[in-house]
C-alpha cells in the first residue's frame, strides 16, 4: 500500500499530531511532510506559552513520534522525524504568538491602504495582546495596532535588558488608538 501525496498526507497526520502536542501542553506550529529519498521527513514545529527548550522538545518528539508509530499505516513505510521550536525569525501571525511576545522589540510592515505610498515598517515593544490586537510601545508613545492592519511582524533579537522606562510605560494604561 502507498501513502497518499505530501500535502494530503500532511492533512492526515494533522490531527493526530496536532493532539499529541496538545495533550502535553504545547501548540503545533507547523507540520510539514516532504519525501527524501527512499523515506519521508515529517518536519513539526511546536511552541508553549513559556516558549520551547531542548528538554520541551525531546518531550514532544517522543509523543509526536509514539503517535505516528500508532498510525504508522498513514505513512505507509519508513521516516525521519524532526521536531523543533520556532525560530526567531519566525513571523508573528496568531495572538498567541503577540501574547508570547509580550515586552519582546519587533519589526512590524503596516498593510499597504489603496491610494497612498507604501507605508513605512517600524519597531515597537510588545505589550498587552488580545484577540483582534496588540498594545506597541513606539517612540515612546503606547498605541493599539490591530492585527488587520499588519502586513508582516517579527521578533527583533536583543543582546541587551530592554529599559526600564519602556516597560514601566507598557505597564501603564494610558493608549493612543491607531488610526485606520
Amino acid at each position: 500500500m502507498s501513502s497518499p501525496p505530501r500535502g494530503e498526507l500532511a492533512a492526515q497526520l494533522a490531527p493526530v499530531v496536532r493532539e499529541a502536542v496538545e495533550a502535553i501542553g504545547f501548540d503545533l506550529e507547523l507540520l510539514d511532510v516532504n519525501q527524501a529519498g527512499r523515506r519521508r521527513l515529517v518536519k513539526v514545529v511546536v511552541d508553549g506559552d513559556e516558549g520551547i527548550g531542548l528538554d520541551e522538545v525531546a518531550q514532544a518528539s517522543r509523543a509526536v513520534s509514539a503517535a505516528l508509530d500508532a498510525h504508522e499505516h498513514l505513512i505507509a513505510g519508513p521516516y525521519t522525524l524532526e521536531v523543533t521550536s520556532p525560530g526567531a525569525d519566525r513571523p508573528l501571525t496568531k495572538p498567541r504568538h503577540w501574547k508570547r511576545s509580550r515586552l519582546r522589540l519587533v519589526k512590524v510592515k503596516p498593510q499597504a491602504l489603496a491610494k497612498e505610498p507604501e507605508p513605512v515598517e517600524f519597531f515597537g515593544r510588545v505589550g498587552d495582546a488580545d484577540d483582534t490586537g496588540v498594545v506597541l510601545l513606539v517612540k515612546g508613545e503606547l498605541r493599539r495596532v490591530e492585527y488587520k492592519t499588519i502586513e508582516r511582524a517579527v521578533v527583533e533579537v536583543e543582546f541587551k535588558q530592554p529599559p526600564v522606562e519602556e516597560l514601566a510605560l507598557l505597564e501603564g494604561k494610558h493608549l493612543k488608538e491607531e488610526s485606520e
